[in-house]
């Protein structure tokens, strides 16, 4: 037993014989060797014990009490080792010129018992606190997967920077388990206007698991926040996933949140990010801070152009994209009051170019030319006053429905959009992702007429951007505000046949949303319209579970409210069978 103890143990206790201090194989040595083995026990444990001459008359007091030795030693151990844990942090903190000569030092002597499980963590506490931890000894750790599993971030940081591989397949996962988060976000079940997507403050997105680890992980290395952002460049390129364009964003104010300026300052995106950051919270671009993010733009000199790239990045984040979109149809309405052309509204012509710098981000990192693209004039020229013509006809019938009956005219709502209007959702991003947002405005409104007037026009649009997961998440929300206009057949019709099917057979996605929507309002929905619906959103090939768990929820609600509105009626006839009898 004494030579498998020994074998189980000698690797823990290996750096011991090159501090001089015996080990295992020493006692071992020495037992096999003697003629008195009692005796060369009690030496082995004076040559080895604590050298303090007043102690060896206290311990046998101890064998009195029935304490162990070890039990003794153990205790004494772990004081000192705490002690010299405090001392290391002390040293570390102190202003003693030579306190990093004085931690080398230690390190060289401790080091070596790095692997001891007793020792380990004097060992760490050193690392942790030298600035600069010796080559040598970051390989040592690096190459040994237990050392390095321990070993604090403040030393994994140095080892990282130094080797990007590696560092790339400790930040991988984050990066997967943030875009996860994301898209779990925008198939949520619960559907609400005022708690979606975008509800989150920039400030309580920072809080997010994901986001506080990298920025532990950073810390305020410059070098690992650059490979932060290469990977994210990256992995955008790689997926096209605008969520890397959030992350990049929120990793640049959470840095500024903990007031890291060594970071921040030579971030040249930092100003543009922090102004545009308080527009996000306030959901909308004021005219001061309009001016403020022109200047920036303005500012961007020559040879300095690069920085289009991180600015276009920071753009395509869909919280800023929300905010610049809000603020155009806030724009155009404001437009509208006052008899004004857009043209004439420098506000707006800014907001439109942060829309276009922002969705042409992918194509300039792609290219690596970096020049602001020119907004179309015809943007500007035809589909805008299109689109305040579609304002003013929503305008006009609603005051005309607000008029008394004697003072209404015979005015029938427009069913036709004009051709700019459709051409534009069809061939120009910008034009586009502002007549989507128009839908949802109108949503938000109720107008139920001027949302069967657009929708189909939303079937074409430019790179199918209509039916992304983004849009399709907020039209749901903002359609639960219309829900009594589920229980008529043409609203059903215009919603569902008219857009959401369209193409719901050929991208999962949309069959999602198309289940999101029923799950919430099947109870509003015409009975005979979810029966078909029911059927028609059935999979006929392999989906993924998460259709397949829906269609399966949404069929036992659906068994569950005709089982409730059954009994409802039996229980009204057998009422008012009861009052027929009884007079």
């Amino acid at each position: 037993p004494a030579t498998l103890f020994y074998r189980t143990h000698n690797k823990m206790f290996a750096g011991l014989p090159e501090l001089g201090i015996s080990n295992g194989e020493d006692l071992k040595e020495t037992l096999t060797n003697c003629t008195e083995p009692l005796k060369a026990i009690d030496q082995f444990q004076t040559e080895n014990g604590i050298l303090l001459p007043t102690l060896q008359s206290a311990l046998p007091f101890l064998d009195l009490h029935g304490t162990p030795r070890l039990e003794f030693h153990q205790s004494v151990f772990d004081e000192l080792r705490d002690k010299l844990m405090e001392r290391v942090a002390t040293i570390a903190e102190g202003k003693d010129e030579d306190r990093y000569g004085k931690l080398k030092e230690l390190l060289e002597k401790s080091f070596p018992l790095a692997k001891m499980p007793s020792i380990q963590p004097v060992v760490m506490q050193v690392l942790k606190h030298l600035p600069k931890v010796p080559e040598k000894k970051l390989k040592l750790v690096m190459a040994d997967k237990e050392l390095y599993k321990v070993c604090a971030v403040e030393v994994k940081r140095q080892i990282w920077q130094e080797n990007q591989a590696l560092f790339g397949d400790e930040v991988s996962p984050l990066l997967k388990q943030y875009i996860v988060a994301k898209e779990a976000a925008l198939f949520s079940r619960d559907l609400s206007i005022l708690h979606n997507f975008f509800s989150p403050s920039p400030k309580a997105r920072r809080q997010g698991e994901v986001v506080l680890k990298l920025i532990q992980m950073i810390g305020k290395n410059v070098k690992l926040y650059d490979m932060v952002l290469q990977f994210l460049r990256t992995l955008f390129l790689r997926t096209r996933n605008v969520h890397y364009c959030t992350l990049r964003a929120e990793l640049l104010m959470s840095l500024h949140d903990l007031d890291i300026s060594e970071i921040c300052s030579v971030d040249s995106c930092h100003k543009f990010t922090w102004c545009l950051d308080a527009c996000i919270r306030e959901k909308f671009v004021d005219a001061k801070r309009a001016r403020e993010l022109q200047g920036f733009l303005d500012g961007v000199k020559k040879g300095q152009e690069e920085v289009l790239g991180d600015l276009s990045m920071i753009l395509c984040d869909p919280f800023a994209s929300n905010t610049l979109v809000l603020s155009t149809v806030r724009n155009l309405q404001e437009l509208l009051s006052q008899d004004a052309l857009p043209r004439d509204s420098p506000d707006l012509m800014l907001l439109l170019r942060m829309l276009s710098l922002g969705q042409c981000a992918w194509d300039m990192i792609d290219s690596q030319v970096f020049k602001e693209p020119r907004l179309e004039l015809e943007v500007v020229t035809r589909f805008l006053p299109a689109m305040l013509s579609v304002l003013v006809d929503d305008y006009t019938f609603t005051v005309e429905q607000k008029l008394p009956s004697e003072e209404k005219t015979s005015l029938s709502y427009p069913t036709a959009l004009p051709d700019n209007f459709n051409k534009y959702l069809q061939e120009n991003k910008v034009a586009c992702e502002m007549g989507l947002y128009y839908a949802l405005h109108i949503a938000k409104q109720r107008n139920k007429n001027a949302l069967q007037r657009l929708l189909p026009a939303l079937v074409e649009t430019y790179n199918d951007m209509a039916f992304g997961d983004i849009f399709l998440h907020l039209l749901t929300a903002h359609l639960t505000l219309l829900s009594d206009e589920f229980g008529t057949k043409e609203f059903c019709s215009a919603v569902f046949d008219g857009f959401l099917l369209t193409s719901f057979s050929s991208k999962e996605n949309v069959h999602r949303h198309n289940l999101r929507l029923l799950l919430h309002l099947h109870q509003k929905v015409l009975p005979s319209c979810v029966e078909t619906l029911v059927k028609t959103l059935e999979p006929s090939k392999q989906f993924p579970k998460e259709i397949e768990r829906d269609l399966e929820h949404l069929q036992n609600r659906n068994i569950l409210f005709k089982l409730q509105f059954g009994i409802a009626g039996l229980l009204h006839i057998f009422y008012l069978h009861d009052i027929i009898l009884n007079g």
